[in-house]
C-alpha cells in the first residue's frame, strides 16, 4: 500500500528525528521494518517495484529454503571469508532463532534430509502474506514505486516514482537493496554509483551460486542440453590451491554445466577464472566403481557390443556421460581402455567463464563490511546503515543466503534504534 500523505511540493512530512526510512522490499528491509517497529519508532519502507518480496517468492517457487539445520560454528563456515563477520551477525539471529520466528508467525517448519529447514507446507506466499499484513497493522508504511535517487542538497531523500519526483525526511536510513541478480524482480545493483559518489567503497558485484560456460560441440548442446549429471563426484582446487571433493548433481546446459552441485562450488570456480582465465573441474562419472575395476572391466573383449552398450552395461554410464566421454576424448583414446577409464573417473571440464549475474542466484560483491561500522552503518555516510545481499558476502543456496539477511536487517535497525532520538511508542502521522 503506498502512502498518501505527500504535500504538493512532493515532500512526505515526518518527524525526522523519530523516523526510520527503510529502502528495499526484501526479507533484510522486512526484518528491520519489524524490529524498528517493535521498537517503537515510525516506520516507512519504500520499495521500487509494485510489491514488496518479490525474489523471496520466486526463490520459495519449489520449495522455500528458509534456513539450514547445520550447527554452528560450521554454519559461520559458510559464509567463506566473512564468516568472522557474518557470525557476529548470527549471535543475534541465527537459523534457530529464524525457525523460532517463522513460529510466531504461525509457520511451523521441519527439516529435511539434506538438513535444509522448510516451513511445512513448502510455500513462501502464506509466509510473506502474513508478515507484510501484521507489518501493516503494527504501523509501518509502504510505498512502492518509489525507486531510491540518491539525497538531494538539504539531505532528504529522492525517489522517482509515477507521479514524479518524491522527497523524504528521516533521522535513519537502512538501505536493503539487493544485489545484482535477477533484476527484473528489483535487485538491479543500480545503488552501486549513488553510494561511491558518496565516497562508499564499494566491491564489483559478481554471479554467485550461478552456472558455467564451456565449449561444447554442437551435439552436446543441441542433444543433452537440459540432462542431469546424476551420481557424480566433482573435483576442483579452492582458493587456497587444495585439492577438493563434493558429490551431488549437477545439469548439462546449453552452453555449460549449472545446478545444485556447480553452485556450491561457484565461488571458487569464479575465482580461478579470474586468476587463470579458466578453471577445471573434474567429474567421477562412477564414483561406485574404482579405478582397477574400470580397467579390468573395459579390457575385456567387446563381443560385438558398441561402446555405448559397454559402458551402460559394464561401467553403469548413461547416455548423458557417454556423450560426455566422447566430448573429450578423440577415438584412438576411446579406444585404450586404461585412458578411456582414467576418464570416467576424472572427466576434465575447462569453465571459460561464470553466468552473467542477470542469471546468478545470487551476488557476490558489494558496500565492503570495512567501510561500516559494527552495527552496519557506513563510516563515510553517518546515519545510513546497510544490510542484506547489498553487503559484500556470499554463501551457498540451502538457506545460508536468507539466514543472512534476515540477521543483517535485524542487526541494522538495532543500529537505527540505538542512534534515533524517538521516544518508544512515538505517535505516528498519517494514514497506516
Amino acid at each position: 500500500m503506498e502512502c498518501r500523505n505527500h504535500t504538493e511540493t512532493g515532500i512526505i512530512r515526518t518527524m525526522p528525528n523519530a523516523t526510520i526510512a527503510i529502502i528495499g522490499g526484501g526479507p533484510a528491509g522486512l526484518m528491520a521494518a519489524e524490529t524498528a517497529r517493535d521498537a517503537g519508532r515510525e516506520v516507512h519502507l519504500f520499495e521500487a517495484t509494485g510489491s514488496v518480496g518479490r525474489k523471496f517468492l520466486i526463490a520459495g517457487k519449489g520449495g522455500l529454503n528458509l534456513t539450514h539445520s547445520e550447527p554452528r560454528p560450521g554454519f559461520d563456515a559458510r559464509y567463506r571469508e566473512r564468516s568472522a563477520e557474518v557470525g557476529r551477525w548470527l549471535d543475534g539471529f541465527d537459523g534457530e532463532a529464524l525457525r523460532e520466528w517463522a513460529r510466531a508467525q504461525g509457520v511451523d517448519t521441519y527439516v529435511g534430509s539434506s538438513g535444509r529447514v522448510f516451513p511445512m507446507d513448502r510455500k513462501a506466499a502464506p509466509l510473506l502474506r502474513g508478515w507484510v499484513r501484521r507489518l501493516r497493522d503494527a504501523g509501518v508504511r509502504f510505498h512502492v514505486h518509489h525507486r531510491w535517487s540518491g539525497r538531494d542538497e538539504a539531505g532528504a531523500l529522492r525517489f522517482d516514482t509515477p507521479d514524479g519526483e518524491r522527497r523524504f525526511e528521516a533521522g535513519a536510513v537502512i538501505l536493503a537493496l539487493g544485489g545484482g541478480s535477477w533484476p527484473q524482480l528489483g535487485s538491479d545493483g543500480a545503488w552501486q554509483g549513488l553510494m561511491r559518489e558518496r565516497g562508499v567503497d564499494v566491491a564489483p558485484l559478481q554471479p554467485s551460486n550461478c552456472g558455467f560456460d564451456m565449449d561444447w560441440s554442437p551435439f552436446m548442446a543441441r542433444r543433452h542440453a537440459g540432462t542431469p549429471l546424476r551420481h557424480v563426484v566433482a573435483h576442483w582446487r579452492d582458493a587456497g590451491g587444495n585439492e577438493r571433493a563434493r558429490q551431488g548433481e549437477c545439469v548439462v546446459s546449453e552452453t555449460g554445466v549449472e545446478g545444485s552441485l556447480v553452485y556450491a562450488l561457484s565461488a571458487d570456480l569464479r575465482e580461478a577464472i579470474a586468476r587463470n582465465g579458466s578453471a577445471l573441474l573434474e567429474l567421477d562419472l562412477a564414483p561406485e566403481r574404482s579405478l582397477d575395476q574400470l580397467q579390468a572391466a573395459l579390457a575385456r573383449p567387446a563381443g560385438g557390443r558398441s561402446l555405448g552398450e559397454r559402458l551402460r552395461r559394464l561401467a553403469g554410464l548413461d547416455a548423458v556421460k557417454v556423450a560426455l566421454l566422447h566430448e573429450v576424448l578423440d577415438k584412438a583414446r576411446l579406444a585404450d581402455p586404461g585412458v578411456l577409464a582414467a576418464t570416467i573417473k576424472r572427466l576434465p571440464l575447462e569453465l571459460k567463464r561464470p553466468r552473467p549475474l542477470a542469471e546468478a542466484i545470487s551476488s557476490a560483491g558489494g558496500v565492503r563490511l570495512e567501510a561500516l561500522d559494527d552495527s552496519l552503518m557506513c563510516k563515510a555516510l553517518p546515519g545510513v546503515w546497510c544490510a542484506g545481499e547489498m553487503l559484500d558476502w556470499e554463501a551457498p543456496t540451502g538457506g545460508y543466503l536468507l539466514t543472512a539477511c534476515f540477521a543483517s536487517g535485524r542487526l541494522a535497525a538495532l543500529g537505527a534504534i540505538a542512534a534515533s532520538a524517538a521516544p518508544a511508542g512515538a505517535p505516528m502521522d498519517g494514514d497506516r
